[in-house]
C-alpha cells in the first residue's frame, strides 16, 4: 500500500501515503481489504451543496472497518465535476507602476478561494490580499509573489481569511520585472473546500481536510489526514458522605488540615480582594457619570449622546484637550471640548459619555471632526470608536476609528474626520465578533472581568469577587464529591509530577465538575448582572429669584452673546441667516443682528407645516430673545447713544418676543408626536434595584452550603486522599477560568455574530433622569459671564417648558 493509486481520473482518484504513515494503523493487521466507492452525487441526507464526484474509501479487516486518522503525511483526493462550468476569466491590461485589483465577497468563513493570474508574458507577480479596503505595501492581510516556474496560483485558505466574512481585496503588480507594452493579465477567481462524511454526528465536516494546489473548477483537490473517525464518552458518579457523622468527621481537624488551612487561604484571599474591590467600586462611581459640556448652548435643547471609547493598547490613552464636531445633512455644531473638571476623561479602556446640545436637530450626522491640542505629558490618543445617539429620535450613528490621533504613531494626523459606519459594516461578522469578544471578556468571563468590568455595568467588582468566591466554592465541593469513583485500576497516567500521577480519571473529575457547578452560578450572576442600578434623584427646588445676587450686565457681554447666536442660526442653511460681516461693537450692530433674526422669526411664520427643526429652532430663539429682553432692561441707560435708542432696541426686541413666542407655539401644536421611549423587555437590566437582596442570598446560602460539604468529605477522605484531590480541583479551575469561561464568551460571540446582532447602545435610566432636568442642576458646569445670567434666568422661568 506504499504510495497506491486507487480509482481513475475519470471517476475519482486516491493516492495513499507511504506505509510508513500508515504502519502505526496497520500493524495490527496481517490482512488489509481496500473498498473504494464512488457516486455521482452526494448520496447522504444533508443541507450542504455537495457538487460533483463523491468518493468513500474504507480499510477493512475482515468485516471490522479499520481507524485510519491523524496521519503524518496526508492522502491525496481527486474530485472531478464533469458538469462545472468553464470559467473564461477576466482580462486586464497592466500599466507601467501602476497595479490592478479584484475582489469577492465570503459568506462561508470555510471556503478556499483560489485564484489564477496568468500574464501575456512571463513575469513575476506580487500578490496583496486586503479586508474591507484595498491593500498597499504596508497595509495587507498576506502576500505572495507568483512566478512562472512555480505557477501562477494562489490559494487564499480560510486560515488565512481568519475564517471570517466580508469583502476581500486582492492586488497585482510586476514584481523585480521589467514592463513590457501591452501587458495583459488574464484572472481566473473560483471557491472550493473539502469535506469528509462524520458518520457519527450524520454531517458534512471539514475537519482534517484540506484543498490542494491542483484543484481547478473541474476537478477538487483534497488532502485528508483521516479516514474515519470515533469517539466516547465517560461519566463519572459522585461520592456518598453521612452528614450525621459532623461531629466526628469536625473531630479529626488536628489529624487533617488539608481541606481546612486550603479554604483558610481562599478565604483570607477572599476578603483582601474584597476590601481592594470597594475600594475600586467606589473610585469607579466617581467616573461613571456623564458629562454636561461647560460649552454647550444653554438656550439649545437637543440633545446628542456622545459614547467615546479609548482603546486598550499601551499608551492609548491622552492628556491633550479633544474637540469634537458633529457633520449632519441639515448643518453641523459648533466645536466642544469635551472636558470635565470633576474626573479624567480619555483614559486607556476608558468609555467617557457627553451631552452635546445643539439649537436644532442636525438631520442624518454624516461624520464628526476630532482634533487635539497635543498638549500634556502624553498626548497621543488611540480611539477605537464613538457612538452618537439622537436622544430625542432614538437614532444612533457608529464611526468606527481604531487608529491613533497621534502626530509621532501612526499617520501622524492629530486631526481626522470620521464618517458614519455604513449598516454592513457595523453587522459585519467580524466587527460584531470583535466588539461581543472584548466586550464579553470583561463582562460574561467572571474572573477576569474582576481586573476590568464594564464601566456602566450594574454588576459591581465587590459582587464579581463574591460571585467567584462562591464559584470556587461550588467547584470545590462538587469536585470533591466526585473524587476517587469510580476506583478504576487502567485510568492511564497523563504526566507524572514527583510521586504523583495525573490519571485520565482526574481529568474527567474536574471537567464534570465544572459541567456541574456552571448552571448553578449562572443563575446568581445573571440576577447581579439583570438588576436596574438604583438611582435617588436629588429632590427638586424651587428657583426663587430671592436671594441670588444680580448679575453684572453690560453692552460688550450683550453683544457677545447676539453675535454667538446669530453664528449658530448660521450653522443651517434651512434658515437662511446670512453670515456677520464683522464682530458686533455697537448698537447699530446689535440692531443689524436682529434683522437677521427677524428674517428667521418671519421665516418659520410663514411656513404651513412644522417639522423637529422649527420646533427647536423657534424654541431656541424664543429662549435667547427672553434673556435678551431682560438683559436690555437691566442694562443701564448710559450704555447706549440716546435714550431713543435704548427704547427703539427694546421695543424690537419685545416684539420680535412675542412673535417668537406665537410661532413656536403654533409649531409645537402642528409638529409630529416625539419618539416614545420604549420600554425594552430586552434590556439587560429587568430587575427591580431590591433584588440585590436575592442574590446575596443564594450567594450567601450556596457558598455556606459548599464549605459545609467540602469540610465534611475532606474529613473524610483523610489526610493522603486530600492531597490527592487538590490535582484535581486545580484541573477543574483551570477549566473553568482557562476553557469554560472563554469558550462561553467566544461562543456567545459567535453566536450574535450569525445572527448579525450588534451591541446594543445605552440607553440607561440615568439618561432619562438627566433630560427631565432632575439632575441638571447637579451636574450643570457653571458658566462665566453671560451665559450664567441666561442659565438663571431659564432656571427661573422656563422650568414648565
Amino acid at each position: 500500500m506504499d504510495n497506491n493509486v486507487l480509482g481513475s481520473e475519470d471517476d475519482a482518484y486516491i493516492k495513499l501515503p507511504p506505509f510508513s504513515a500508515l504502519h502505526s494503523s496497520l500493524e495490527n493487521h496481517s490482512l488489509v481489504n481496500v473498498q473504494v466507492t464512488t457516486f455521482i452525487g452526494n448520496p447522504y441526507p444533508s443541507t450542504e451543496n455537495i457538487t460533483g464526484t463523491v468518493c468513500t474509501l474504507v480499510l477493512r479487516d475482515g468485516l471490522t472497518e479499520i481507524s485510519v486518522e491523524n496521519l503524518t503525511e496526508l492522502i491525496e483526493i481527486i474530485l472531478p465535476r464533469p458538469d462545472a462550468p468553464v470559467l473564461s476569466g477576466t482580462t486586464v491590461s497592466l500599466e507601467e507602476g501602476a497595479r490592478v485589483g479584484t475582489t469577492f465577497n465570503t459568506t462561508d468563513p470555510n471556503i478556499t478561494v483560489i485564484f489564477t493570474i496568468q500574464p501575456s508574458v512571463n513575469v513575476s507577480l506580487k500578490l496583496l490580499l486586503g479586508l474591507g479596503s484595498p491593500p498597499n505595501d504596508t497595509h495587507y492581510k498576506h502576500c505572495t509573489v507568483l512566478r512562472h516556474t512555480e505557477g501562477y496560483r494562489w490559494l487564499v485558505t480560510p486560515e488565512m481569511m481568519e475564517k471570517g466574512t466580508g469583502t476581500w481585496y486582492v492586488n497585482a503588480s510586476l514584481f523585480n520585472s521589467t514592463w513590457s507594452k501591452g501587458l495583459t493579465l488574464q484572472i481566473t477567481t473560483f471557491t472550493t473546500k473539502c469535506m469528509y462524511w462524520n458518520t457519527k454526528q450524520l454531517t458534512w465536516s471539514i475537519a482534517g481536510c484540506w484543498v490542494g494546489i491542483q484543484s481547478t473548477p473541474r476537478m477538487t483537490h483534497c488532502l485528508c489526514n483521516h479516514l474515519t473517525s470515533f469517539g466516547s464518552s465517560i461519566f463519572v458518579m459522585p461520592n456518598y458522605v453521612d452528614v450525621s457523622l459532623t461531629a466526628q468527621y469536625f473531630a479529626t481537624v488536628n489529624e487533617n488540615y488539608v481541606v481546612v488551612a486550603l479554604l483558610s487561604a481562599f478565604f483570607g484571599l477572599y476578603l483582601v480582594t474584597l476590601l481592594w474591590a470597594c475600594y475600586a467600586d467606589r473610585r469607579a462611581l466617581t467616573r461613571r457619570k456623564m458629562t454636561l459640556l461647560k460649552d454647550n448652548h444653554p438656550c439649545a435643547s437637543y440633545n446628542y449622546l456622545l459614547n467615546v471609547q479609548t482603546g486598550s493598547r499601551r499608551g492609548a490613552g491622552t492628556s491633550a484637550n479633544v474637540t469634537v464636531k458633529l457633520l449632519g445633512t441639515q448643518g453641523e455644531s459648533e466645536p466642544h471640548h469635551l472636558s470635565d473638571p470633576d474626573k479624567p476623561v480619555f483614559e486607556r479602556r476608558g468609555v467617557d459619555l457627553f451631552l452635546v446640545t445643539t439649537p436644532f436637530p442636525l438631520g442624518e450626522l454624516t461624520g464628526i471632526q476630532l482634533c487635539h491640542d497635543n498638549s500634556g505629558g502624553h498626548p497621543s490618543w488611540y480611539l477605537n470608536k464613538v457612538t452618537i445617539q439622537d436622544l430625542q429620535r432614538k437614532k444612533v450613528w457608529h464611526f468606527l476609528s481604531s487608529s491613533w490621533l497621534s502626530s509621532d504613531r501612526g499617520d501622524g494626523l492629530t486631526k481626522k474626520t470620521l464618517n458614519a459606519a455604513k449598516k454592513n459594516e457595523i453587522r459585519s461578522f467580524r466587527n460584531i465578533f470583535q466588539t461581543r469578544t472584548s466586550t464579553g471578556f470583561r463582562d460574561q468571563h467572571i474572573w477576569v472581568s474582576i481586573v476590568d468590568p464594564p464601566w456602566r455595568s450594574p454588576f459591581t467588582r465587590a459582587q464579581r469577587v463574591s460571585c467567584c468566591m462562591s464559584l470556587l466554592l461550588c467547584t470545590m465541593a462538587i469536585n470533591i464529591a466526585f473524587w476517587k469513583i469510580p476506583k478504576n485500576q487502567q485510568s492511564p497516567v497523563i504526566f507524572t509530577i514527583g510521586s504523583l500521577e495525573v490519571t485520565w480519571e482526574e481529568i474527567m473529575v474536574g471537567v464534570e465538575s465544572g459541567l456541574l457547578m456552571f448552571p448553578i452560578n449562572i443563575l446568581i450572576i445573571t440576577i447581579f448582572r439583570s438588576i436596574k442600578p438604583r438611582f435617588v434623584q436629588p429632590k427638586e427646588k424651587n428657583p426663587d429669584m430671592q436671594g441670588l445676587k444680580p448679575l453684572g450686565v453690560t453692552m460688550p457681554t450683550i453683544l457677545k452673546d447676539t453675535e454667538e447666536m446669530v453664528n449658530l442660526l448660521c450653522k443651517s442653511q434651512r434658515n437662511k441667516v446670512p453670515e456677520l460681516e464683522k464682530k458686533l461693537e455697537s448698537c447699530d450692530d446689535l440692531c443689524s443682528a436682529l434683522g437677521r433674526v427677524q428674517g428667521v422669526i418671519q421665516l418659520m411664520q410663514g411656513l404651513s407645516e412644522s417639522e423637529p427643526h422649527w420646533v427647536y429652532c423657534s424654541k431656541f430663539v424664543l429662549y435667547f430673545l427672553h434673556h435678551l429682553s431682560m438683559c436690555l432692561e437691566r442694562l443701564d441707560e448710559s450704555a447706549f447713544p440716546t435714550p431713543e435708542a435704548r427704547q427703539h432696541i427694546l421695543n424690537t426686541v419685545h416684539l420680535q418676543q412675542k412673535t417668537s413666542e406665537m410661532v413656536f407655539t403654533s409649531h409645537m401644536a402642528y409638529s409630529p408626536p416625539r419618539v416614545a421611549r420604549e420600554k425594552r423587555k430586552s434590556s439587560s437590566c429587568w430587575l427591580p434595584w431590591w433584588f440585590v437582596f436575592v442574590g446575596w442570598f443564594l450567594l450567601v446560602s450556596i457558598s455556606v452550603v459548599s464549605t459545609y460539604f467540602t469540610l465534611m468529605y475532606g474529613f473524610a477522605y483523610g489526610r493522603e486522599k486530600s492531597i490527592q484531590w487538590v490535582i484535581s480541583l486545580a484541573m477543574s479551575l483551570f477549566q473553568s477560568i482557562f476553557i469554560l469561561q472563554p469558550l462561553k464568551v467566544i461562543g456567545m460571540a459567535i453566536f450574535f455574530a450569525l445572527l448579525l446582532k450588534p451591541v446594543a447602545v445605552e440607553d440607561s435610566e440615568e439618561v432619562g433622569l438627566l433630560l427631565k432636568g432632575k439632575i441638571l442642576e447637579h451636574r450643570r458646569p457653571t458658566v462665566q459671564g453671560s451665559h450664567e445670567t441666561i442659565m438663571l434666568y431659564l432656571s427661573v422661568s422656563f422650568t414648565k417648558a
